[in-house]
């Protein structure tokens, strides 16, 4: 039986910081203040959610 891909809809914060180009440090950091759109805290871990993250990156407002 082949392996079914799901979709993600997070990102780890290593990923987000990747993609914004900052260190992993950094990311954690903006998390923590509130200032990286889409980071939740899902117990001990922090997720970003890809909608609101991509949705920042175009610039667009994250309560449309």
């Amino acid at each position: 039986m082949a392996a079914v891909e799901t979709q993600r809809d997070t990102l780890t914060i290593e990923e987000a910081a990747r993609r914004l180009g900052i260190s992993r440090n950094s990311c954690y950091t903006l998390a923590a203040k509130g200032q990286l759109p889409g980071a939740l805290r899902l117990g001990k871990r922090i997720v970003v959610s890809i909608y609101i993250f991509e949705k920042f990156l175009r610039g667009e407002d994250k309560n449309d």
